[in-house]
Parts: C-alpha cells; structure tokens; sequence
C-alpha cells in the first residue's frame, strides 16, 4: 500500500494558485499521469478536493513546485493574507536570490507560528497575551521601553552585572519566552547552502495575540543580539508583524526608528547613560572610545551604542555614518578570519545542540508538553521543529538538559 500524508486539501489548492499555477499545469510539473481511470488534471483536482491524499513523494514536489515550506502543508488551513507583515528595512537592494529564501524563511516561520498556536488551542493551553499590541507610537518610546521591562522582570542592576552580551540575550531570550514570546535563532532554511546574511534581515517579528514570534538571525553577531531582540519585541507591543534591517543609522521609516528608540532606552536607560553631547566637537578616536567604554559597561554592541549617541544628535551624520561603516567592515573581517581559520576536521555544537539553541525552550517546550498528552502526533511534531520523527526524544531531552 502507498503511504499517504492527511493534509487540508485547502492548503493544497490554495498554495498551487498562490504560485500562479493553473491545473493543467501543476498536474504535469508534478510528474502526474494520466491512466485509464483518470487524467492528471483529474488526480490533482482529487487531491484538493481531498477525495485523495497526497503520497509523501507528491507532497515534497509540490513543495519545490509551488515554492513553499513542507510545514505549510500541515497548517490546518490556508494562511490569512498579509500575514507576513511589512518589510521594515531601509534598504532592500540585497540579491533576489536572497530576498526570496527570506521571503520563504518568513512563510515557514509563519506556518511553524499557526501549527503552534493550533496545538495550544487544541490542548486548551491557548492564552492572550495582553501585551501584543498594547502600545502606541504616541505613548513614547520611554512609556514602550518601562512596559517591556515590567513584563520581562528584569532590572536595570540585572543587565550591567551580565557577564558579556551573550549571557544578556541569553537572560532577555529567557524572560521573554517565559512571557509567552517564541523566540528563535534562524538564518537559513535549514542548510548553509540557504545564508542569509545579516545584511538582508536581522530579524522579524510575527505579532499574534496568543502566539507572539521573534526570529533573530543567527548570522549576526552575539554583540548585536540583545538590541535586535529588544527591536522586534518594540514590533510586538506595537502590534506590527514586519522584517527588519541591519542597523546602519537612524532609519527614516517611523515604526522602525520607535523600535530603535525603545530598544536603545532599555538597553542604555537614560537616568544611567547621562550626557555626551561634548563628543559633538571631539575628535574621532575620543568618540569611539567612549562608545567602547558605554559598549563594555553594558554588555551591548558598539553600533548600538553609537546609534544612540546619533538619535540624540550627540555627534555629526558624517561622523555617524563613518563609525556605521567602520563597524560593518570590521564584522566581516572578523566573519572572514573565523573562516579562515575554521580547521578542516574541527567539530562544533552537536547537531541537537544546535537546534535546540535556535528553537528556544518556549517552542520545544510546547512540542514536549503535546506529545505527552497524545494531543500532537509525531510527524507534526517533526514539522514544527523541522527535524526528522526519529529525532524528536533526543533533541526534547538536549532542550531539558539546556533548561536545567
């Protein structure tokens, strides 16, 4: 007997127009052939009318054909329109070929997104979370920043006694998913074949009222994590599902710089930072080492600290474009050297390791707490963590090991 996959045959049909493929035409791209019960036109029609299943094999063609992730497939309905949200980014002159695998790691986290939250319903675990789009433009960034850091419970004593920027986003990522916010390490779609460059995006943001995402790319550096994590959380008060750029200025776009704003005020609060327009008419060297001596003192990147000292007009855009330009060529220095320097047979993180970092505990905790309760079967559960069935119990037992 032919195995097949039970799928909504909605999803089927909806994702074969949305690549703009008539019937006739999927039927034979799909490799589908006529017998002398049936046409190829009629097999497909079979399968989104869904007097048919669809045979794993069909499902992964349809996939490459129609340009979609395989999760999207086991959504338990075509997605709603404009659910991706807006592109942010000041600059989006990066490769088509970029854009698109960005354009397909945004339709895949959008599905993982409602296979989550329809797990959480099923399982009655499903709860509002009153912050997602809670907040205002008009209420200030000030107002923005002081209401994150009331739900995450995490003080300002908190972040400059962090050991370095990694154990801060590690503490953020731990209190936002603790608030209800999946947070996840992704900048592929699954191979290094698929990179996308901190340059294309540094995160997205998907706002839902129960199940809140944020995506960080992982390409980026661990310095720029907490800045880029505070960013899209802004997103997600603001209500405004969206991908966002590097941080290169101060963007023109409004959501974007109040993003910026509130995570520049939770990470460098103003009754701490105090003053520096005396940099104004300071000497570049005296700039930089300020902004370094900021960077140290509170475990942030040196960009960030030099957007704030542009916001607040506390050194020139000429200045402030040098020092944005200084800090990407030196990124890609660094990136460059590390792989240089990568010996041929060294080993990193193992694979479950790895995975289990960029899931994050909110995600895998979820998966765990379904299958035990029969309320999730394994091959769903494979497709939101996008990993094999028979890799499910030792990547959930990695991610109880990390928790402890």
């Amino acid at each position: 007997m032919i195995e097949s996959e039970h799928i909504n045959p909605d999803v089927l049909k909806w994702a074969r127009e949305t690549a703009g493929l008539t019937v006739a035409e999927a039927a034979e791209k799909l490799g589908l052939k006529d017998t002398a019960k049936q046409s190829a036109i009629e097999k497909l029609l079979a399968l989104e009318d869904g007097t048919r299943d669809p045979a794993p094999t069909t499902l992964q063609k349809a996939a490459s054909l129609y340009r979609r992730p395989l999760v999207a497939f086991y959504l338990s309905a075509p997605p709603r329109r404009g659910d991706r949200g807006d592109d942010f980014r000041s600059s989006k002159s990066a490769s088509a070929r970029a854009n698109g695998t960005l354009d397909a790691l945004l339709r895949d986290s959008r599905a993982r997104q409602q296979m989550v939250r329809q797990v959480l319903e099923d399982t009655e675990e499903a709860q509002r979370r009153i912050f997602v789009g809670s907040a205002r433009i008009t209420d200030g960034h000030a107002k923005m920043a002081a209401s994150i850091r009331a739900t995450l419970s995490i003080t300002e004593y908190q972040q400059r006694h962090s050991q370095d920027a990694g154990a801060l986003f590690g503490m953020l990522r731990g209190a936002a998913e603790r608030a209800g916010i999946y947070v996840l390490m992704r900048g592929d779609l699954g191979s290094y074949h698929t990179d996308i460059g901190e340059d294309v995006f540094r995160g997205f943001a998907l706002a839902d009222d129960v199940v809140p995402f944020v995506v960080i790319n992982d390409n980026d550096a661990a310095a720029a994590r907490p800045f880029t994590l505070l960013h899209e959380l802004a997103h997600i008060w603001l209500g405004a599902s969206g991908v966002s750029g590097p941080l290169r200025g101060v963007p023109k776009n409004s959501i974007e710089r109040f993003c910026n704003d509130t995570a520049s005020e939770f990470l460098l609060p103003s009754s701490e930072v105090g003053n520096y327009s005396w940099l104004f008419t300071a000497p570049q060297n005296d700039v930089t080492s300020a902004i370094q001596s900021l960077a140290a003192m509170w475990k942030v990147s040196e960009p960030a600290v030099a957007y704030r000292f542009a916001k607040e007009g506390w050194i020139s855009d000429a200045v402030a474009s040098s020092l944005f330009a200084m800090y990407r060529d030196r990124w890609q220095r660094e990136k460059q050297r590390a792989k240089d320097q990568r010996q041929p047979n060294a080993t990193g993180p193992s694979f479950y390791v790895l995975r289990t970092f960029q899931l994050g505990a909110g995600l895998l905790g979820v998966v765990r707490r379904a299958l035990q309760e029969e309320a999730l079967t394994h091959t769903k559960a494979a497709k939101i963590l996008g990993v094999g069935p028979a890799s499910i119990s030792a990547l959930l037992d990695e991610g109880q090991r990390a928790a402890r």
